[in-house]
């Protein structure tokens, strides 16, 4: 929920600002932060996943655009071939692999987090961008603790707002996130 806000936060102040300034919100469910440098990708999420799983066969299960000491990066998670998790940073400019290396998080990942899906995250992209065109910065599937597995994407649609779509990993329909609708009652999740 926090990304969410931070995502409209950031968009909103944009707007205001008067369009002269360009930013994209980045972030995670622990931290957020958002691009100085205002520069746009030229790789997309899929192209990052095609890097990634040359440099670490396997499935790209989540990518997220960020800011990395000033350069643009996309940060994917990587379930391999060899059944470990992989983190691996790939330039958001070129599509050159910067790092990888294996998960040293301390989450309940390997437990509950689905590892593939019928929809791959290319597929799911393109459906996200035929419903809200412009630009992906995070995709992610997500479905644990017994929830149906979807893709969970945004896009900074071409109108300059923030669009935090669904896509189903089995049927590949696309459904507006709702989970952080304002208009109705806050649940007090703060994650």
């Amino acid at each position: 929920m926090k990304r969410k806000i931070v995502i409209a936060a950031v968009t909103a102040a944009v707007l205001v600002g008067g369009g002269t300034a360009t930013a994209v919100a980045f972030a995670d469910d622990h931290d957020s932060r958002d691009a100085g440098s205002g520069a746009a990708a030229r790789v997309s999420a899929g192209d990052a996943a095609s890097s990634a799983v040359r440099a670490v066969p396997g499935t790209v299960t989540e990518a997220e655009l960020d800011d990395e000491d000033g350069a643009l990066v996309w940060e994917l998670d990587v379930y391999g071939s060899d059944k470990v998790w992989h983190d691996v940073t790939v330039d958001a400019g070129s599509g050159k692999v910067l790092g990888k290396h294996t998960s040293d998080d301390n989450d309940d990942r390997d437990r509950h987090a689905p590892r593939s899906a019928p929809v791959t995250l290319d597929a799911a992209v393109a459906a996200a961008l035929r419903a809200s065109p412009g630009t992906v910065t995070s995709v992610e599937l997500d479905g644990h603790h017994g929830e149906a597995v979807r893709w969970e994407v945004d896009v900074r649609g071409k109108d300059g707002r923030a669009h935090e779509l669904n896509v189903d990993a089995k049927s590949a329909a696309v459904t507006v996130d709702r989970s952080d609708d304002r208009r109705g009652s806050d649940d007090g999740d703060d994650d």
